[in-house]
């Protein structure tokens, strides 16, 4: 099933609140469903409840247990607070009865304001003309990543021993949607592996705490097919535990989100 099939369904669940849905194996990361998915479904999910003039401004997420692949699940939206120009919406994902998944968005219309700051941090790295990834290696790829066309420009391949703790490069969905949406852009900056894993030297499971995403507004639109780019370091690590800080610009130089993330390495 493929990733817009995965988001119309948990589109629909405004329609049927005690839907059940199951994600297939090829989304897998491990045992568990990819996170940036999980996240994408919510955010879906949570989107029909707000009127299309409040577009997304941040979300956090909190991966509070396994979400197991092939298994029913259940997603609830709760609307914490509804203003005149602020939503706060509360969705989870329930599975056998835990909670798996947990993510605040914050939903804002846009207002007149006599202050102003422009974005203008840059990126010096080319476009790529290919991607320039992981090689597809059994137990060990996540499955989920046959989805999406990453491309390192600078950080080392997982477990390769490398010194090195941040990701440079681009990414887009190997195959192009119909069309880009936020839900698109929130799987695609999940999809970059941890990190710290390239500094093991052996595969080790690893996965994501916590993940605060923030979407900056205005900017030009762009096509599906356009490569994003990406830049994360590690702001610190310690203790079996990372923390990252990421910026996403579109194809025209834009910055067009920010993302921080607390990550756990079981080594």
């Amino acid at each position: 099933m493929d990733f817009d099939s995965l988001i119309a369904i948990a589109r629909t669940q405004h329609q049927q609140p005690e839907m059940l849905i199951s994600v297939p194996k090829d989304w897998s990361q491990g045992r568990t469903v990819f996170g940036g998915l999980s996240a994408a479904m919510l955010y879906s999910a949570a989107r029909e409840y707000i009127e299309e003039d409040r577009p997304l401004r941040s979300m956090t997420t909190n991966f509070v247990g396994p979400l197991l692949f092939d298994t029913p699940f259940q997603i609830n939206v709760e609307i914490v607070r509804e203003g005149k120009n602020v939503s706060q919406v509360l969705a989870r994902i329930i599975q056998e009865d835990k909670n798996c998944v947990l993510t605040q968005f914050c939903f804002a219309k846009a207002r007149k304001s006599k202050t102003a700051v422009k974005n203008n941090d840059q990126h010096n790295m080319a476009v790529p003309q290919k991607a320039n990834f992981i090689p597809n290696i059994p137990k060990v790829t996540p499955n989920f990543l046959r989805h999406y066309e990453l491309s390192i420009d600078d950080g080392g391949l997982p477990f390769t021993g490398k010194k090195s703790s941040h990701y440079y490069g681009w990414m887009r969905f190997k195959e192009s949607p119909q069309t880009i949406t936020e839900a698109h852009i929130i799987s695609m900056i999940d999809a970059w592996p941890p990190t710290l894993i390239q500094q093991l030297r052996w595969p080790a499971p690893a996965s994501t705490v916590s993940w605060n995403l923030e979407f900056i507004y205005p900017h030009r639109p762009f096509a599906p097919s356009d490569w994003l780019a990406y830049k994360e370091d590690t702001r610190q690590a310690a203790d079996g535990y990372g923390h990252t800080e990421a910026t996403i610009w579109d194809i025209h130089g834009e910055v067009i989100a920010l993302s921080r993330q607390t990550t756990a390495v079981f080594d």
